[in-house]
């Protein structure tokens, strides 16, 4: 069977209130590494992708879609780990007091994609999401 390499990191920018909100959600709360900034904007290793929070007074407007019964926010961006880290990343954010958008759950039970997942928010109202699939060759499978 061919190897396949990894996907290479996304690049992605969002908007911030405060950088030092952002720095203590990000870097403190969910433990991902600073890495450049200036006054205006600062980089992130969200797990292994490039994330910049940039400082700007404009507000996304959320609204949601229904996905498998649930009420899934849009925007939102976040993660596909395995079953360790998503249980760790559970156990780091209730240890952090981190409010849950929409709390651990499972969606798909049964069906090709089945997946835990659980959103959260920034403290400038950025909506993640977290999930792992119970098999992970399953993602884009419809």
């Amino acid at each position: 069977m061919k190897s396949i390499a990894p996907p290479p990191p996304f690049h992605l920018a969002i908007p911030v209130h405060s950088l030092s909100l952002a720095r203590h959600f990000y870097k403190d709360q969910l433990g991902c590494s600073e890495g450049r900034s200036t006054n205006t904007w600062v980089d992130f290793n969200f797990f292994g992708h490039q994330l910049v929070c940039h400082l700007s007074s404009t507000t996304t407007d959320q609204v949601s879609n229904t996905v498998d019964g649930m009420n899934v926010p849009i925007p939102h961006f976040g993660v596909v780990i395995n079953e360790s880290l998503w249980q760790s990343l559970i156990k780091q954010l209730d240890q952090a007091g981190v409010d849950y958008k929409q709390p651990p759950s499972e969606r798909f039970q049964g069906k090709p994609g089945q997946q835990k997942t659980l959103f959260i928010q920034d403290p400038s109202g950025n909506t993640l999401e977290f999930k792992c699939l119970a098999n992970a060759e399953e993602l884009f499978q419809q």
